[in-house]
Formats: C-alpha cells, sequence, structure tokens
C-alpha cells in the first residue's frame, strides 16, 4: 500500500508493482514480454488513479453543493435579521455569522478538493503518457518545443535527436528552463567518462521511484518559461536595484499611507475638522508618478511568473525532502539546501512575492490599492531583501534543478525499458564499439530487430551492403543514438555495450539550399568537409576518437566520379585514425587497396517470392551477415508496386 503523500489524498490505494523481468533468450523474446509488462505498469497505475480521482471529483461536487446551501442559508439569515425586531435578532445574527463561517470553511475545502481532482487529472496523463512512449506511439505523445540545433550539428538533425517522432519524446515532460536546456546540452556533446559514471549511479537509483518521478513532472509541467527568459530572471536577482539607493524611498512609501490612515480616523472622529488625510494620498501620488517607470521595470521579471515559480519551488521541495544514496544526487541536495535559506523556500517566498506583483494585472484594484498603500514600493522592496538574500543563488540553483530533471528523464527510459543496459563506458586503447544485440531505439521493442556491432579498431571501418529498405539507414542511426544515449549517461539499447570517448559526426540527411545556392552534391562534400576537418583537428590534439556514419556517401553525382572521391575520403579518415560505417549499394567502392585492408564487409539481405495467385511479395529479416551483398531488389521493388519491367524499360 502506498501513503497518500504520493497522491494527495487522505487514503490508501493498491499500486500496481514494478515489473520483474527474468531473463529469456536473446534477441525478441525478452523485449516483447517487458513492453508488455511495462504497458501493464502504466495501465494499473491509470486504473488505479482513475479510480482516486472519480472519488475526489465526487468529494469537491459535494463541497460545492454544500456551499450553496450554505450561501442560500445565509440570504435566508440576512433576510430573517432584517424582519426581526431589535430585542429578537440575537438568534438570526448569531445564524448569519455561523452561515458566514461555515461558508468560509467550505470555500477552503472546495479550493483543497479541486487541487486535488486537478492534481490526480494531471497523474493520469503523465501515466498515459508513458504507455504511448513504450508502445511508441508516436502521434499520441505531446509534441514539446526544443531550442533549435543548427543544421550544421554533427549529428543531431540524422539522428531524430529532436522534432516528431524522436529520441526526446521518449522522454518525460521537462521544464522548458533548465529541464530541456540541461538535457539537450548532455545530447548534443559528450560528457567526461568520470562524469558519465556518476550520472549512471543517479540513473540507477531513480529508475525504480515512479512515484518520486511522477511528483517532479507535475511540477515541471507548470514551468515554461525558455532559456533567454530564465536567464533575464538570473540577471535580476543579481543586480542592485536603483530605487534602493535611498533608504527615505522606502521610509516615505511607509509613512504615507500610515499618517493617511491615522488623519482618516481623526476625521472620523471629529479629532480634525478638514481632510488632512488626502494631503499623504496626494504626496503618494506624485511619488508613484516620479518613479513609475523604476517600478514597473523593478516588478517586471516577476510579475505574471507565480505559476513557473511555483514551480521551481515543488521540484526543489521534492528533492529536498528526498533522501539519496549516489554522489551527483547527493551533491544537487547540498547544493540546494533544505534550510530557511535554501532554494524550496526562497523559491516559495518569490512565488508569494510575484502574487503581490501580481496586483498590477487588474488596473482597477492596482489603482486603488496603491493610492492607498502604496503597494509596490514595499513590494519592490522585499525583492530587493530578497535579492540580497538568496539573488546570488539562484544559477546555482537552476544548474541542479535541470541536472536533476535531466536525470530522472533518463531514469523513466531506463525504467520503460528495462531491456537495455548501461554501455561500459571505457578509456583503452584503441578505441573500439562493441554491442551486442544493438537495436534502434525509436523502434518499438516489439517490431525492434538487434544486430551485433563492432566498429574499430582505428585503421577499418564497417562496410555496410544490401538492397533498398533492407535496414542499412536504420542501422546507422541505431549505432548512433546509442552513442547519444551512452555519451549523456544513459541505458542503451543493447544487450551489452563497451565505447570509447568519441567525437561523433554523421552525413545521412543531406539537403540542397535554394536560399544558399548550394546543390544536392554541394551539400555533401560541405558535410564531408566538416567530418574530415574535425578528423584532422582530433588527430592532432589526441582527442577523443571521431566515429563516422556515412549513408551513401556522395551519391549527388555520376557513379565513376563518385567512387574516386568516396575512396579518397574514407582512406583520408582511416589514415587519421577514425573509425565508423558507410553504406552503400555500390558493391565496387571498396575495391582499393587502402580500403580493402580496411574495411569489414557487412550486408543485408531481403527474400522475394510469388504468391500462388502470381503476385511478388518481398520479406526483410533485418539481419547483420557476414560479407558483401549478392543481391539488388530496384527492380523487384518496381514490380512490386504495380510498375512492371522489360528489358528495354517500364512497360504501360
Amino acid at each position: 500500500m502506498a501513503s497518500d503523500d504520493v497522491w494527495g489524498l487522505s487514503c490508501k490505494r493498491p499500486v500496481s508493482p514494478a515489473p520483474v523481468l527474468r531473463p529469456r533468450p536473446y534477441p525478441k523474446s525478452c523485449q516483447v514480454t517487458a513492453e508488455d509488462d511495462i504497458v501493464e505498469f502504466y495501465s494499473g497505475r491509470v486504473r488505479d488513479i482513475r479510480a482516486l480521482h472519480a472519488t475526489a471529483a465526487r468529494r469537491w461536487r459535494g463541497f460545492a453543493n454544500s456551499r450553496l446551501a450554505v450561501f442560500v442559508l445565509a440570504g435566508a439569515a440576512v433576510w430573517w435579521t432584517a424582519i426581526s425586531k431589535d430585542q429578537r435578532r440575537l438568534l438570526p445574527t448569531f445564524a448569519l455569522i455561523a452561515a458566514i463561517v461555515l461558508f468560509v470553511v467550505l470555500v477552503a475545502l472546495s479550493s483543497r478538493a479541486r487541487a486535488r481532482v486537478v492534481r490526480l487529472a494531471d497523474l493520469i496523463a503523465i501515466n498515459e503518457e508513458g504507455v504511448f512512449r513504450v508502445r511508441r506511439e508516436w502521434s499520441a505523445l505531446e509534441h514539446r518545443h526544443w531550442n533549435a540545433v543548427p543544421v550544421s550539428h554533427p549529428y543531431a538533425e540524422d539522428l531524430d535527436v529532436f522534432g516528431s517522432a524522436s529520441l526526446v519524446q521518449l522522454f518525460p515532460a521537462l521544464s522548458v528552463a533548465p529541464g530541456r536546456t540541461t538535457m539537450a546540452s548532455w545530447l548534443l556533446a559528450a560528457s567526461a567518462p568520470a562524469e558519465l559514471t556518476l550520472r549512471q549511479q543517479a540513473v540507477a537509483e531513480l529508475k525504480d521511484k515512479a512515484d518520486w518521478r511522477d511528483e517532479l513532472v507535475l511540477h515541471t509541467r507548470r514551468i515554461n518559461i525558455d532559456a533567454e527568459r530564465l536567464q533575464a530572471l538570473q540577471n535580476w536577482a543579481e543586480q542592485h536595484d536603483r530605487l534602493e539607493d535611498g533608504r527615505w524611498i522606502n521610509r516615505l512609501a511607509m509613512a504615507l499611507p500610515v499618517t493617511a490612515a491615522i488623519l482618516a480616523i481623526a476625521r472620523a472622529l471629529g479629532l480634525v475638522t478638514h481632510a488632512y488625510w488626502l494631503m499623504p494620498l496626494a504626496l503618494g501620488a506624485l511619488l508613484t508618478m516620479r518613479f513609475r517607470r523604476a517600478l514597473k521595470l523593478a516588478l517586471a521579471q516577476v510579475q505574471g511568473q507565480r505559476n513557473v515559480l511555483r514551480g521551481y519551488a515543488g521540484v526543489a521541495q521534492t528533492i529536498s525532502d528526498s533522501h539519496f544514496d549516489s554522489a551527483l544526487l547527493q551533491q544537487t541536495h547540498r547544493q540546494l539546501g533544505g534550510d530557511d535559506a535554501g532554494a524550496a523556500r526562497q523559491m516559495r517566498s518569490l512565488e508569494t512575492l510575484a502574487d503581490c506583483a501580481d496586483v498590477r494585472l487588474s488596473p482597477m484594484l492596482h489603482f486603488f490599492v496603491q493610492a492607498l498603500t502604496l503597494w509596490d514600493f514595499h513590494v519592490v522592496h522585499l525583492l530587493n531583501v530578497w535579492k540580497r538574500t538568496a539573488g546570488a543563488h539562484i544559477a546555482p540553483w537552476m544548474e541542479a534543478l535541470g541536472a536533476v530533471e535531466s536525470l530522472a528523464a533518463l531514469a523513466t527510459l531506463a525504467h520503460d525499458n528495462p531491456d537495455w543496459v548501461f554501455p561500459n563506458i571505457g578509456t583503452e586503447k584503441p578505441a573500439k564499439l562493441e554491442a551486442t544485440a544493438l537495436g534502434h531505439p525509436l523502434l518499438a521493442a516489439s517490431g525492434r530487430v538487434a544486430n551485433d556491432v563492432v566498429l574499430g579498431p582505428p585503421g577499418t571501418l564497417l562496410f555496410v551492403t544490401g538492397s533498398n529498405m533492407a535496414g542499412k539507414s536504420t542501422l546507422l542511426r541505431a549505432i548512433g543514438l546509442n552513442v547519444v544515449l551512452a555519451q549523456a549517461g544513459s541505458v542503451v539499447c543493447a544487450l551489452k555495450m563497451r565505447c570509447a570517448p568519441v567525437s561523433l559526426y554523421t552525413s545521412m540527411r543531406v539537403q540542397d539550399s535554394l536560399e544558399r545556392g548550394v546543390s544536392y552534391f554541394m551539400a555533401e562534400l560541405e558535410r564531408l568537409k566538416l567530418i574530415v576537418d574535425a578528423a584532422d583537428a582530433t588527430h592532432r590534439a589526441s582527442g577523443p576518437t571521431l566515429l563516422y556514419l556515412l549513408d551513401e556517401i556522395l551519391h549527388g553525382t555520376n557513379s565513376a566520379e563518385r567512387a574516386i572521391a568516396a575512396r579518397h575520403v574514407l582512406a583520408h579518415l582511416i589514415a587519421v585514425g577514425a573509425i565508423g560505417a558507410v553504406t552503400t549499394h555500390d558493391l565496387q567502392l571498396a575495391d582499393n587497396d587502402v580500403l580493402v585492408r580496411a574495411a569489414q564487409h557487412v550486408h543485408f539481405r531481403e527474400d522475394f517470392a510469388r504468391t500462388p495467385d502470381g503476385r511478388p511479395s518481398m520479406h526483410f529479416d533485418y539481419q547483420l551477415r557476414p560479407g558483401k551483398a549478392t543481391s539488388s531488389n530496384a527492380l523487384k521493388l518496381l514490380e512490386l508496386v504495380g510498375l512492371a519491367t522489360d528489358h528495354n524499360g517500364l512497360t504501360p
């Protein structure tokens, strides 16, 4: 039984147990069973939460109906008091007071009940999304915005790291900033092996904490400001406000409303004969006019950000209230602190001040409140007090929040794919990538075919041949995406994987550009130049080995020149110690002394048959086999789609 602390209701509820997975024969039977188990895990949680949601909704409706009834009774008590004679008004007066008190209590209870209903509805959505992730139902997943990545990035566009049906959609919701900013930085650049070891330990610790991760997502869903807006908030928190240059402003802003109140009371009691209380109000109006621009700028960064700040506070509180064993999580826990000066308490204080600043969003209300109390001056003063206390800490706090969010997202990926493993990121030489049962992370387990892959050592390359649609490009993307995951600290889609630190570059989705006046072939050359330059720089600096993935190298020109150019590029990459894989339809591309010695040939094949009624059919098993491909299927595919051929060309 799980406690009500997680679910937010004062009751107990059964929790679907985490699936227990038994080792099964490699490669597919385990994957299918694991997928079904995880789907059932999320489906069970959805059923449990729906039952709680129905109960909470009934309770909320009950409070709402009771509130309406008490409101009617309060109206009756007012009428009763009005028609009663002076000596008989005591009872209806007590009835009216009791009705008002009860109404206020019911409003509070109804508000809490509504918050629980909303919370449980969010939990339902979070766990339903888990089902969609596991099944790779991309159209059902929310498309979340990530910052655009330049097309010149070494691999992001080619490997579907971002966008629709992409790697980042396998993660639960992260805050726009710092969550997605941090995760993007991990996915777009390799980290040091020592850092990856710490991340793996943290991910392993969070993997089975489904309730804790759901709690984190509940708060991160509130946070919708981007990295630029967050940076502006951090800059504001570290800046000194010029309104604080003279303490006389604060003292005057406090004295004028107090003086006005005293003079108004004195006028009401007849102690003074004139409306002197208008004088301090007039001075307050002049003070507001004098500093209206400064007040607006001082309040702009927090105005309208109450929910965002509440989200940050919630994330910080969830982390601060937890105990961790892994070193990286312990470090972030200490960084956020748990005392009165800690991130959670200070962010809640800032949330309260933002709520006060939001009075400006109601112009009529703000006019009267500002006129009577000089409200904005007091809020700005308290914000500056907050800056002096916590302003310098907000940047490291956000760094810690982004790291924990990203670790929790990687832990969710590990939980959703229990057959995946942590790779061994070794620094031994020579550099190699070895994987057993490597699969494409974006394919559902039930439809994924795994293959053993070896890249390296330097001086060799994997030469992949095969027919159209046989799986060559999918293999390259599977290698690339798993390297990206490995160098972010995540589990990988394999039964075993060992990889040296590498600098990953790909050339797979090259496009021409009318805007830049670049042809397809020129775009290919520019991409290859980027890879060759990076390989040269890595070789000169003795940095991480460059790993390249080239899909149909230089197929934007004629076959004769293509072969010469491609052999030259590949020979150069081999000479500078890069490792990689190349796919091609050109079975003679490797017929070169350097490439003959370096190439490790593997291929995919297909089976072509005819049904009893003579219709063509084709089957791909997507299994990698040693050696060169011995067949092609372009003409067979023409026939398969109804474009029958003869020896001279297409037949009508």
